[in-house]
């Protein structure tokens, strides 16, 4: 391709989620185009990098991002969210009967994404743990439970604790940790229920999120899965990769998160062999394209490195330019526009990061704020804005479940900084 030639990328948000409009921003300060199909409202609307929002429909939502793409006809997607990973391959399955008809989304799917074999082993924790664990890669026991005599067998075999989690799930809403049978049975029973139509009801009035309207309606159980549970650190990995290599890599150890289960709100940069290697040779295995996440136990004791889960989308650090081969966005564009990668910038030298609304959220006074680096998007007052606005509703959409969050007593440090900035206007 011409070195002048901007590739345009559609991202595909259905949660609302604030650190994908933070990629958006990374996306076009590396020389992409972007769109994006989310909900209204959505915090990609106050990036100002944004061309051209399309709307994503959760009653409808095949229907509405086969019509962003015939609209924005990108060179790329990107997934924000588990719920757009899972609606992007089943538009790929629907597109595969359409014969000539579907073949420019399959092409254009299968771009983004990588191998099409791949998709049914993402999106299932258990396969990809065994496909993991054939390759090399340290994992801990995993299955997936049908039904009681499973979790009992499971039991037997292998004790407590352990991790219970439901398939298609996000932010921690889908896991509990047991310790003994009878808490297992319980945690059983309500991961696998279908959700509550009270409670679907309230997301789509309340958040304007329809995603579990059909499955409340049609009774739609969740498959859940038993792990074996790491004593030890959180850590993750976040990669841009294309056809089956790995382009720039982050690892990070998580310092603190928003709840027990919930999003990391602080991390350190780390180097991690084990994590580096486990990332090239699935990537590489599954032949996979564009932003990718794995999740990690640092077991204690030793610098021991679990893998628990994938993330086959952008995750809330892909944003962060951290030197070269640490910057994913710019990693991304070369490899779409069919460019030589030129030379990255690094946003601070501070390794610790505190991500931006995610620990001002959390505790307005964390301490975190100020040793940290502290990712703050000064160039979007209107993001700023809304996330200032967000920070005083108990249900925050990019943030949730949320137990403490509540209003501000005093002056955070944020809104001290925001007073002082003339761009802003409060």
């Amino acid at each position: 391709m011409n070195r002048e030639y901007k590739p345009k990328f559609l991202i595909v948000s259905t949660a609302s989620w604030f650190p994908i409009a933070r990629l958006a921003m990374a996306l076009a300060e590396a020389g992409c185009r972007v769109d994006a199909v989310c909900p209204p409202r959505d915090p990609l609307s106050k990036t100002g990098v944004v061309q051209r929002i399309h709307f994503y429909s959760g009653l409808l939502p095949l229907r509405s991002l086969e019509r962003a793409i015939q609209k924005a006809q990108p060179d790329c997607l990107v997934p924000g969210d588990d719920l757009a990973v899972r609606h992007l391959h089943r538009l790929h399955q629907q597109a595969k009967t359409m014969g000539a008809a579907g073949k420019d989304i399959c092409a254009l799917i299968e771009r983004s994404f990588g191998a099409p074999e791949s998709f049914p082993i993402i999106a299932a924790r258990s396969a990809f743990i065994e496909l993991a664990q054939k390759e090399g890669v340290r994992v801990p026991e995993t299955g997936v439970l049908n039904d009681f005599d499973d979790l009992r067998k499971w039991a037997s075999k292998h004790g407590f604790p352990a991790m219970l989690k439901a398939n298609g799930t996000t932010g921690g809403a889908g896991v509990k940790i047991v310790r003994n049978l009878t808490e297992a049975e319980e945690a059983f029973r309500t991961l696998q229920a279908p959700p509550l139509l009270a409670r679907a009801a309230k997301r789509a009035l309340v958040n304007q999120d329809n995603s579990l309207i059909w499955s409340s309606l049609l009774r739609r159980q969740s498959v859940v899965n038993i792990q074996g549970y790491i004593a030890g650190r959180e850590a993750t990995s976040a990669v841009a990769c294309w056809e089956g290599r790995v382009l720039a890599s982050l690892h990070f150890e998580v310092l603190q998160k928003a709840h027990a289960f919930g999003p990391a709100t602080v991390m350190r940069r780390i180097e991690h062999p084990e994590m580096t290697v486990a990332a090239e040779k699935l990537v590489r295995r599954l032949k996979l394209s564009g932003l990718h996440g794995f999740d990690y136990m640092i077991e204690n004791g030793s610098e021991n490195a679990y893998l628990i889960e994938i993330n086959p989308r952008a995750t809330q650090v892909g944003h962060l330019a951290l030197g070269q081969g640490r910057d994913l966005p710019s990693a991304l564009h070369a490899a779409v526009a069919g460019q030589a990668l030129g030379a990255s910038k690094k946003l601070t030298e501070n390794d610790t990061i505190a991500l931006y609304p995610q620990e001002w959220v959390r505790d307005p006074e964390s301490p975190y704020l100020k040793s940290a680096y502290h990712d703050v998007p000064w160039a979007a007052p209107e993001l700023m804005r809304a996330s200032l606005r967000l920070r005083n509703k108990r249900s925050n959409r990019f943030f949730r479940p949320m137990a403490d969050a509540g209003t501000i007593s005093r002056p955070s440090p944020v809104v001290k900084l925001a007073k002082s900035n003339r761009d802003l206007d409060f």
